[in-house]
């Protein structure tokens, strides 16, 4: 079912403009049009952005939106656009064992993302706790009613005008890209996000063993690994047993991996399955280049979730890019200790 027949059962119809750049505007490290300081005493100086803590002294980030864009994570998919550009990533697993991405841009808006892909009902728990917009390519008919519940405005290649294209150089369905300044500039009343996670001085030391690299274990070869990287202080990821490089040629490098342990009700990868986000379950976190070890818990939809330590306390991340690995509970992490 595409999005233009789905609208049809729902009040979620967008028009009117936001904005009036149609360029990346950029925090923290990437060069732009407007460049913001990476760097600060502390982060009650001023406004942060809230998906990535990073300073932002114009404000910018409080008068847009969360856009979700829904990416392609297959091996015909690489490289992928926009991808160093989002605030926070989600890894989920779908039919067939595969990854996908939920790619959720507040900070920086690139007019280049994807390739974009379809919904799934774990999207849903993903957006709800932020709202805003959500872009996708389509999606099975269960995947978009369950899209619909969510407070977000919907958009796909019917509905979302210049702001979706096809890219000629590459063959479908891994052509289909987004421009998020575009889309940003369809939300008439935009809402800024709410935090989802907690943050540290960029300067504070994190607790937990030094980490020198480890595996999120995906099966069926989407396995992905991330080493520490002294220098930017980061995690550099691959994927397929190569460095993930975006099309633009910049390292995948997050300041933060958080790897939750679910529950994929019905069987991970089977058809109509989704990461269960509602509940408890053990987390890992690498952040600071150490681990901490906890629990993750989120009791209604509305909810941002929470990560503790094994000692009772809430887990700061360090300001920058965030991934959130949606790992089953049948596979595991490999860990890499630092000497």
């Amino acid at each position: 079912m595409t999005l233009a027949i789905a609208l049809g059962m729902s009040a979620l119809v967008v028009s009117s403009a936001y904005g009036d750049s149609t360029t990346t505007t950029t925090l923290g490290d990437a060069t732009s049009t407007t460049t913001l300081p990476t760097t600060t005493t502390t982060l009650k100086q001023g406004p942060v952005a809230p998906l990535t803590g990073l300073p932002d002294p114009l404000g910018v980030t409080k008068h847009r939106a969360a856009l979700t864009i829904k990416i392609d994570n297959t091996p015909e998919a690489m490289p992928q656009y926009g991808i160093e550009d989002a605030d926070v990533v989600y890894e989920e697993i779908v039919e067939g064992g595969i990854t996908r991405l939920a790619a959720i841009f507040n900070s920086q808006l690139p007019t280049q993302v994807g390739p974009v892909r379809s919904v799934r009902k774990t999207d849903r728990e993903i957006v709800f706790p932020i709202r805003g917009i959500f872009a996708f390519s389509g999606g099975a008919e269960y995947a978009v009613r369950s899209i619909m519940t969510a407070p977000v405005k919907l958009f796909d290649e019917a509905n979302s005008g210049a702001a979706m294209f096809r890219d000629a150089a590459r063959y479908p369905p891994h052509n289909l890209f987004a421009n998020a300044a575009l889309l940003m500039k369809m939300d008439a009343h935009p809402s800024a996000p709410r935090a989802l996670f907690t943050y540290s001085s960029p300067n504070t030391k994190t607790p937990g063993p030094h980490v020198k690299s480890f595996v999120v274990g995906f099966a069926n070869g989407f396995a992905t690994s991330y080493v520490w990287n002294t220098e930017k202080k980061s995690w550099d990821r691959s994927i397929y047993d190569e460095p993930d490089v975006s099309a633009n040629g910049v390292r995948i490098s997050p300041k933060n991996v958080i790897v939750m342990t679910v529950q994929y009700p019905g069987g991970v990868g089977v058809l109509g399955s989704y990461a269960q986000l509602i509940g408890s379950g053990p987390v890992e976190i690498f952040s600071g280049g150490t681990l901490q070890r906890g629990t993750w818990s989120r009791h209604d939809l509305r909810q941002a979730t929470v990560y503790k330590s094994s000692s009772g306390g809430v887990i700061n991340l360090k300001p920058g890019q965030t991934w959130v690995e949606l790992l089953d509970v049948s596979d595991h992490v490999s860990v890499t200790l630092a000497n």
